[in-house]
């Protein structure tokens, strides 16, 4: 008889099909019951590696995509390392327009997977020849056999999560989710998510995350796009200097907005009391979750489903460093004390 080992092909095979973990000691306080869809169980520690694998398949099967060529892609860091991922398996080169706002952490693991990594910076607008939008889309046109990627306005983005995330949350809950809240950036994952679990229950409310510096609450609300919303902040992954068009916002029923210390303090307190090592973005889908709770959205009966997009350990030089916490003025007297735990014996 042959010997038959069981092993995936390669590691793009175990994207998808993430836990769902019930919220116990942090949610104790919330009406109703709490969960989170925790994307860190992806290989590439977040829920990017969705629409990157979704993405290149089909390039590939479109023909787009062929042996030599080269993946652009604008990303503050967990797109891009999902695509070097990728990449690497596939056979491709990628080359990576990051903001400078990514962690050095996210930096330096895109480097690490053979990744062309640059740097620009955060706070000009769009349409800035320095914007990491810009530099991609010339970088493209410089690079010949290159594709770029565009997540902000590709609907693969949102394909992908219709097709992965969506589905799986609802057979993960019975079909009993009454509320999604997730963080809004490209807007892929939540509007890919809302769409289909919509189709299922149009009942289900969709709450989308933003950042006080973002344009997407306002634009939701109003259809404007006001640039006086504008302003920099710190959360990564999370908010909008422009309107990406892989966003619906016909699926999402309201936006809510975090504040940068809020979701950094509320992300470590995630780590210490769930044993969920949590993202700067998954700090802010539960502060977002906190905010709605006291304006009434929850009862008994609500069952709720959060988006923990990646993993604490892309963070490790800012949210979970108390010297960069201090620096932004986010540890006070007693926050400083919770934190001084390590002791050097000589």
């Amino acid at each position: 008889m042959e010997n038959q080992i069981n092993a995936y092909n390669n590691i793009s095979e175990l994207i998808g099909n993430t836990p769902l973990i019930k919220l116990n000691k942090i949610a104790g306080d919330l009406i109703g019951d709490f969960y989170a869809k925790v994307e860190a169980f992806n290989p590439g520690h977040s829920a990017k590696d969705r629409i990157a694998v979704h993405i290149i398949n089909e390039a590939e099967r479109k023909g787009i995509l062929k042996p030599g060529s080269t993946i652009i892609e604008t990303t503050s860091g967990n797109t891009g390392f999902s695509i070097a991922m990728v990449s690497i398996i596939k056979g491709y080169d990628c080359i990576l327009a990051v903001s400078s706002k990514s962690s050095r952490d996210k930096i330096d693991m895109l480097r690490s997977m053979g990744a062309k990594v640059y740097v620009c910076p955060a706070h000009v607008s769009a349409d800035d020849p320095r914007s990491y939008y810009e530099v991609a889309k010339r970088l493209h046109r410089e690079t010949k056999g290159s594709i770029y990627i565009n997540q902000y306005f590709n609907e693969l983005n949102i394909d992908a999560h219709y097709k992965t995330t969506g589905p799986e949350i609802w057979q993960q809950t019975n079909g009993n989710i009454t509320h999604l809240i997730a963080c809004s950036g490209t807007g892929g994952t939540i509007s890919g998510t809302a769409r289909y679990l919509k189709e299922q229950n149009p009942n289900i409310r969709v709450i989308g995350v933003d950042a006080f510096g973002s344009v997407l609450k306002k634009y939701h609300e109003t259809g404007e796009l006001d640039t006086n919303e504008i302003y920099p902040y710190r959360i990564e992954g999370l908010g909008k200097n422009l309107i990406p068009g892989a966003t619906d916002f016909g699926c999402i029923d309201e936006f809510i907005k975090v504040t940068d210390e809020a979701s950094a303090h509320t992300a470590r307190e995630i780590s210490k009391t769930e044993g969920i090592f949590a993202g700067y973005t998954c700090g802010a889908v539960l502060q977002a979750t906190r905010q709605m709770n006291g304006l009434g959205e929850f009862d008994k009966k609500s069952n709720v489903v959060m988006i923990f997009p990646d993993h604490g350990s892309r963070y490790m030089s800012k949210i979970y460093s108390d010297q960069w916490m201090e620096d932004q003025g986010f540890l006070n007297t007693n926050t400083k004390e919770e934190t001084q735990q390590i002791q050097v014996i000589r």
